[in-house]
């Protein structure tokens, strides 16, 4: 073995001793909230396509027609020539959505945000984000090279504090949030941090990948109340409730431009298929025609909380914390045996000491599924966490 192996290897072994190694399961998705894993039918409770859009046969029609003229890859770079015609089509939907002058469309969420971080700040600028961010906007921040700082999980005094200490010796200063946090389900306060925002100059941006389609009437985390939040960037994703693929970010003309002609994984990427931009359309088009079909998996969350009697569900995501990964993990095998899916959260994903079970709920989950699984969450999983 050469010393690459050698590194590799103990890496690994010490992952293995903490029960903290991953590895990747072939898993089929089926219709509905089904998939196929070690030659059996699970119901999964584990995936982020809140509306079941990745088998709809609607969308699954568009994508087609898509790939039939436009073919399977947009070939190059949007700025070369991968700049396909319903890329527009997509961006304008998507400002309209969330009532924005435009948007831009990246290959996924994750280079979305390693781009448009990157692109608006630098050395000599403040970033504020909260403790739970999403890890690509810890990565986007810390490749923008701005001073930076976390404050505690959705804890206004906390911004406010570092706004107050901080904010004045930076040029600018961008607040990044989750809108809708991916591990724990819960909601950031982005009114009161837009107003936060407001008063000492600083942006605030929101990841919210997980609340577009499902929050606040499908528009997502900005719009829980009344009017939208004054949030100057609305970054997303369409991997999840629009069950395609990409990232977005929704902002005013000039800042859309500027990322159109600066960030990297902009400029540097090819761009989307157009199978997956049809797909992505089609999807907004259901969202928009049928809202209550869209708030269905809040719905089905909070019948799952309701039924184990914990806080009320404010999104599709609710996690079961069992401390310690061997629990997480014995608790995910004990559910796929009696033929549910729900896979263990373990570090560097949750900190240390928060190993948990994440089920999300989808508008095709069966509300007897939902009952049965609870009923095995009480009787068996919390049952045993007590008795520990």
């Amino acid at each position: 073995m050469s010393s690459l192996d050698d590194m590799a290897s103990a890496k690994l072994e010490a992952l293995e001793s903490r029960k903290l190694r991953r590895r990747l399961i072939e898993t089929d998705r089926r219709a509905g909230a089904y998939v196929d894993r070690n030659g059996r039918t699970l119901v999964s409770f584990c995936c982020n396509d809140y509306l079941n859009m990745g088998h709809d046969p609607r969308v699954i029609a568009a994508a087609k027609a898509a790939l039939d003229v436009s073919g399977a890859t947009s070939g190059a770079s949007r700025l070369v020539t991968g700049n396909h015609s319903l890329f527009g089509e997509l961006e304008k939907r998507l400002a309209r959505l969330k009532q924005t002058d435009d948007c831009v469309i990246f290959g996924s969420g994750y280079l979305a945000n390693i781009g448009i971080i990157p692109t608006l700040m630098h050395p000599g600028d403040l970033i504020l984000a909260d403790a739970l961010s999403h890890a690509c906007l810890l990565a986007g921040t810390d490749l923008s090279g701005a001073k930076a700082f976390r404050f505690r999980h959705n804890d206004l005094d906390h911004l406010t504090e570092l706004l107050e200490t901080h904010r004045g010796t930076a040029r600018h200063c961008l607040i990044v949030t989750d809108g809708v946090f991916s591990m724990d389900g819960d909601m950031a306060p982005v009114n009161a941090m837009a107003d936060m925002a407001n008063v000492h100059d600083a942006w605030l941006m929101t990841d919210d990948a997980h609340g577009i389609g499902v929050i606040g009437g499908g528009r997502g985390s900005s719009f829980l109340q009344d009017e939208k939040a004054d949030v100057a960037l609305q970054m997303g994703t369409l991997s999840k409730a629009i069950g395609s693929y990409g990232g977005y970010l929704c902002a005013s003309q000039p800042v859309i431009d500027l990322i159109r002609t600066r960030a990297r994984t902009l400029i540097y990427s090819t761009g989307l298929p157009p199978a997956s931009v049809a797909a992505s359309l089609a999807a907004l088009d259901i969202i928009e025609a049928e809202p209550d079909y869209a708030a269905l998996p809040v719905q089905k969350a909070q019948r799952f909380t309701r039924a184990l009697n914990l806080p009320l569900a404010e999104s599709p995501i609710v996690p079961l914390v069992l401390g310690a990964p061997d629990a997480a993990l014995a608790a995910s095998q004990f559910l796929e045996d009696e033929g549910f899916l729900v896979t263990a959260i373990r570090p560097p994903t949750v900190p240390e000491g928060t190993a948990r079970l994440r089920f999300t709920f989808t508008a095709q989950h069966a509300d007897a599924d939902i009952d049965r699984l609870a009923d095995l969450v009480r009787t068996h999983v919390l049952r045993k966490v007590a008795a520990q």
